[in-house]
């Protein structure tokens, strides 16, 4: 039998650990950026087109590269940061195996210009695909220049799985986020379509987290600070009032690495035990410092997921360091139940002089003599003559009536005019047919037998098919309010409401203004409270930023499901019968009935045959 088995060409290699390392634009972002923090590069520019499917280019100002090291930066496994085995115990850089360059240059075009600090000249390599076009020497600044353009032009299923631009964006964002926020000592820019996204100078930790997500997030943040043997935590945690129900300020940092772990995640969550509503998330950007031996970091191929040695030791550090944050800078209230406030000596009376109490009583005292009362010091308790106490009741058994007295008393007469509101009478309906069974259920007969509905996912459908029907029909009621409401967010998050603004608008809202850290509302949909309207926009977010399908449909789909989820009647509300009756109504002249948006039953039918077989 002849051989099988063959050795992949270079190329086809290359291709396949591609598919691990390189999975959308952003993670070509997140391994240029890298590399050029790598090269100790003290300001890195990004520059962005088409989400990055056309352009993504990084420049920077490291040490830069000689030819010979431009050349061999592409071949697989070709790195300057571990040359044992050992090395990979004790790393202390971003990139260690070797592979990101040369997987990207099997998926793209890559342009590279680089220098170091003592030549004069420098090289560009041209690579598409593999294969080296050119290398020349060129005229270019110190440091390292990559541009890769025309992301998986020779796999077009994959790049016919990416998402939208504006999805794709928002990824390479989210990666822009991390990198400059685990390195505030180093400048950052960020272009998209020659346009300045982002302009972040070197400066501290908290300066970096409020020009990223707005200058508002500074009054939010709750210092944290704890060194111990094991780790050493500092950051920041922002503050119960201030938790969303979406989950993007949240931030972990394992030696200036952004990582994921949801293991130390529930730490932080459990020290907002009993603050923070149940559906809500806190915010947190928090820096932890760990021997480089005691984790593993190379257990995933993004790296962004890292084991470490004694996980229950940190549990325990971060839960009681943010207890110990929260408590210390007064945001959760220090209650002593030992302490008796009466015991507490005033301030004016800290340095005056102790008077024992003297009390002096008269045993011979009597109420109802007339001789005066015995005096104490200075007090005198005289006895107040009572003057023929009878004289007050003298004339009640007169014959003059009461009319008489109020004979000349004239009283101002209200003008009635119309009434504004039609006055109703609530009687109780001895005939009614629905009745609400635990504040959660709606219950109806029927011919045979009864129905039993969910109230909350029958409204649910309810308002679902009506925000579609209204953003079809582009026909949506709106109310306006009397003062338009202000109110902030992120740049990110900004950028989010304007790419589905138009689906809010015909959803109801009216949108004054736009900026770059807030929005001002002068009208919101049918049913939307004033004090709701920021909650629904931040569950409109978290939604949006969880489903990543934005096409056409979808984002109606997503917008409609996210606000009658919202404004839906919840488990524990009190329906009048006539509410019952028209949701009962309402629910059945649906399209379809039995389903809520996310697929649920609404309702269950009990026959009488169900309930006779209970008797049996």
């Amino acid at each position: 039998m002849a051989d099988v088995i063959q050795l992949l060409p270079d190329h086809v290699a290359n291709q396949i650990a591609a598919g691990e390392v390189v999975q959308r634009p952003a993670s070509v972002v997140k391994e240029l950026l890298e590399n050029a923090i790598d090269a100790g590069a003290k300001s890195i520019k990004l520059i962005v087109k088409e989400a990055g499917k056309t352009l993504i280019q990084v420049i920077d100002n490291g040490v830069g590269m000689s030819g010979t090291d431009a050349r061999l930066s592409f071949e697989r496994h070709a790195t300057s940061k571990i040359k044992t085995a050992e090395d990979l115990f004790d790393l202390d850089t971003k990139g260690f195996r070797g592979e990101a360059l040369a997987s990207i240059a099997a998926i793209a075009h890559v342009e590279m210009q680089t220098r170091l600090a003592d030549e004069e000249l420098g090289n560009l390599l041209k690579i598409e695909g593999s294969k080296v076009v050119t290398q020349d020497l060129t005229t270019t600044a110190q440091g390292t220049s990559i541009a890769v353009k025309n992301l998986f032009f020779n796999i077009p299923a994959r790049r016919n799985f990416l998402k939208s631009n504006a999805v794709e964006l928002r990824h390479i964002t989210d990666e822009f986020h991390r990198v400059a926020l685990a390195h505030p000592a180093i400048e950052f820019h960020f272009y998209n379509k020659g346009s300045e996204l982002f302009n972040l100078p070197a400066c501290n930790k908290r300066q970096r987290i409020s020009a990223i997500f707005g200058g508002k997030t500074n009054e939010k943040l709750v210092p944290v600070a704890e060194e111990t043997q094991v780790v050493k935590v500092t950051g920041f945690i922002c503050k119960p009032q201030f938790a969303k129900k979406s989950r993007g300020e949240q931030f972990f940092f394992v030696n200036n690495r952004f990582i994921k772990s949801p293991y130390l995640h529930h730490a932080v969550v459990a020290a907002f035990e009993g603050l923070i509503r149940p559906d809500h998330y806190p915010g947190y950007f928090l820096y932890l410092e760990v021997d480089p031996s005691s984790i593993d970091i190379n257990i995933h191929p993004t790296k962004t997921e890292i084991k470490f040695d004694d996980e229950h030791t940190l549990y325990a550090i971060l839960r009681s360091t943010i207890k110990h944050s929260l408590g210390q800078f007064n945001v959760v209230p220090a209650l002593d139940f030992e302490q008796d406030q009466n015991l507490e000596t005033p301030y004016a009376y800290k340095d005056k002089a102790v008077h024992m109490p003297g009390v002096e009583v008269d045993a011979k005292f009597n109420p109802f003599s007339d001789q005066p009362a015995k005096q104490f010091g200075k007090n005198t308790y005289p006895k107040q003559p009572t003057n023929s106490w009878e004289s007050m009741y003298v004339g009640l058994d007169s014959k003059v009536g009461m009319e008489d007295h109020f004979s000349s008393v004239s009283f101002e007469s209200d003008t009635i005019t119309g009434s504004l509101f039609e006055e109703k009478t609530f009687a109780v309906e001895t005939s009614a047919t629905t009745f609400q069974l635990r504040r959660k259920y709606i219950v109806t007969p029927i011919k045979s037998g009864m129905v039993i509905i969910d109230q909350s996912r029958a409204h649910q459908r309810v308002l679902y098919e009506r925000f579609l029907k209204n953003m079809t029909i582009k026909e949506a009621i709106s109310q306006q309010l009397l003062f338009p409401l202000q109110l902030s967010f992120s740049k990110g998050e900004v950028a989010l409401i304007e790419e589905i603004k138009d689906s809010l608008t015909t959803l109801g809202f009216v949108f004054d203004h736009i900026e770059k850290e807030s929005i001002a509302i002068s009208g919101v949909p049918l049913g939307v409270q004033e004090s709701e309207v920021s909650m629904v926009i931040d569950q409109l977010i978290a939604d949006y930023q969880l489903d990543e399908t934005t096409d056409g449909f979808s984002q109606t789909d997503i917008l409609a499901k996210t606000l009658c989820k919202t404004l839906a009647v919840k488990t524990g509300e009190i329906l009048e019968t006539g509410s019952q009756t028209a949701l009962v109504d309402d629910l059945f002249a649906c399209k379809e009935p039995m389903l809520s948006p996310f697929n649920k039953p609404i309702y269950i039918t009990l026959t009488e045959g169900d309930i006779d077989k209970k008797f049996l």
